[in-house]
Parts: C-alpha cells; sequence; structure tokens
C-alpha cells in the first residue's frame, strides 16, 4: 500500500507555524486575576514595567497602541462565546494571530487570563512556550483597587481594551463608553520621555447594561434637533431608520439653503449627529447616509 501523499507546502508550513515559535527565544509573562479586577486596566503598565513587546489580551494581539490582529471578546453577542474568542478555541481566529507573531520581531509577550490555566491554553493555541513567569494582579495592584474595580464591572459592567479609543472604533460591534490617558511614571533616576497611554472602556453586546433601546419616532426626532443645531437653514425632509443586531442605519433626506458647500456641510453635519447621539443617548449610529434632494433659493 502506498503511503498517503504529503500536505502541500503551504499547509505543512502553517503546522510547523507554532513548533517554530517555541523554539524562538521568547519570553512569555502572564497577569491573571479574576474577571474584572483589572488585568486589562494594568496590561500597558505591566507590559512598561517589565519591558515587554506584546500583549495577548481578550482575543487581541497588541502592540503599544495598535491591534495587530485578532479579534476581541468584548464583541461577542453572549458570555460563552466571549470566553472561546478569549482563548482563541476558533481556528481561524487563533492562525491570524500566529501568522501575525511569525511576522513579528519580539522577545517578550505578555497573556493576560483569569486563571493559570487559562493562560496556559492561550499559550498552546498560540504556539508559545508556557509562561515563565505569572504575575498575579495582587502583586500589582492593592486590594482596594481591585475591589474597587470588580465592584464597578459588577454594578455598571464596564470593560477596558489597552488601546486608544480609535483602534477600538474601527469594530462597531463596540459601545464605546469612554477613554482615558494618562502618563506613565518612569522609577528610574535617569529621565526619559514621558509615555502617554490610553485605554478604552466599553460596554460589550453581551452585557446586560449595553442593550439601549429606542423608539424610532424618539430617534428621528432626536436627527430633527441635530440638524437644527447644527444650521436652522438645514431641513430634513425624510429619514429611514433600520434596527440592526450592533446598532442603527440611518438614511436622511435633507433639503439646504443655495450657496452652501455641499461636501464639506454633509461631512460635518454626518459627524455631528453621530457624536451627539450616540455621546447622549448611548445609542451606536452603525451607518448614517446623508443626501440632499433640494436646494433652496434664498
Amino acid at each position: 500500500m502506498k503511503k498517503a501523499a504529503l500536505e502541500s507546502p503551504i499547509n505543512l508550513k502553517e503546522m510547523l507555524l507554532p513548533l517554530k515559535q517555541k523554539r524562538r527565544k521568547v519570553q512569555v509573562y502572564a497577569l491573571v486575576g479574576p474577571s474584572g479586577s483589572g488585568k486589562s486596566f494594568r496590561a500597558r503598565l505591566v507590559a512598561e514595567k517589565y519591558q515587554i513587546d506584546l500583549i495577548v489580551d481578550d482575543g487581541l494581539l497588541i502592540q503599544g497602541a495598535r491591534i495587530l490582529a485578532g479579534k476581541s471578546s468584548k464583541r461577542e453577542k453572549n458570555k460563552l462565546t466571549a470566553i472561546k474568542r478569549a482563548i482563541f478555541q476558533d481556528e481561524e481566529h487563533a492562525k491570524e494571530v500566529r501568522e501575525a507573531l511569525a511576522r513579528e520581531k519580539f522577545k517578550s509577550i505578555l497573556l493576560i487570563g483569569t486563571s493559570e490555566k487559562m493562560v496556559g491554553l492561550i499559550a498552546e493555541r498560540l504556539g508559545l512556550p508556557y509562561p515563565d513567569k505569572i504575575i498575579y494582579i495582587e502583586d500589582e495592584a492593592s486590594r482596594e483597587e481591585i475591589l474597587r474595580a470588580m465592584e464597578i464591572r459588577r454594578r455598571e459592567d464596564k470593560h477596558v481594551i489597552p488601546v486608544p479609543v480609535l483602534e477600538v472604533k474601527k469594530d462597531s460591534s463596540h459601545r464605546v463608553l469612554d477613554s482615558l490617558r494618562f502618563l506613565l511614571q518612569s522609577k528610574s533616576r535617569i529621565p526619559k520621555k514621558k509615555k502617554v497611554v490610553e485605554k478604552t472602556i466599553v460596554q460589550p453586546p453581551f452585557s446586560p447594561k449595553g442593550r439601549l433601546s429606542i423608539s424610532e419616532t424618539a430617534l428621528s426626532q432626536m436627527l430633527l434637533h441635530c440638524a437644527e443645531e447644527y444650521d436652522p437653514h438645514i431641513k430634513i425632509s425624510k429619514v429611514q431608520i433600520h434596527r440592526a443586531p450592533d446598532g442603527f442605519r440611518i438614511k436622511v433626506k435633507l433639503s439646504v439653503p443655495y450657496g452652501v458647500m455641499i461636501p464639506d456641510m454633509l461631512s460635518g453635519l454626518q459627524m455631528y449627529i453621530i457624536q451627539s447621539i450616540e455621546r447622549y443617548s448611548g445609542i451606536h449610529v452603525q451607518y448614517l447616509d446623508l443626501s440632499v434632494v433640494r436646494i433652496e433659493k434664498g
């Protein structure tokens, strides 16, 4: 009987990718603590303290202020799928991050999880060695800070993603609540350039506090009010609202006065409406299409 033919070189290369990563001299750290105890909030601080190049947090591969690869578990619609996403149970998800790791030149990486078992699973799925050093959240935060973080999670269900808000907004599944900016304080006597760290606070779709609803009539009134505030000469003639799983898709037809620079006006009004609605109602506008159907002569 003939031996089965070997797989194609491409598939073989993909199979050997985790082994190559394990052979590479990579120091793996892990930050472990209960859910909601402030791990993601402190991720960048820990990375700076130990001079760690990359962070793996809740399904994302992060370098500094950039998301290199992966999908956030905070975009999932229930907690079970969020956990599966965080441990890279989906092979396509794991493969995407493994390939990104293979492209990057790094000497150290920080894995974040709720237990030693979890960070071990993440390391295995990403083809990394088991963590050399496990850091517990109690080593980096006081008991009072941990309890306060857990109370905020319980009461408000706020989650942190350790990257700037612009990175997070590339994925419209997240409901962005706020962003935080602060300076990293260096303990070294040698003066160094100050580093600004930005974190984004979100409410994931699986959060019971993140499911907001609004009537189409109320949303239409908000649109009219925003247009009036932006420019009282702009009139809304028609509104179409479609509820989508991750927010609202809206089409608005306008009447504008003669002489208005339409492209600039549309761009400015679109941004103003989206920011106003999301800031004051918490409703996510997934898509807003503005079109001018009538030009009024003075």
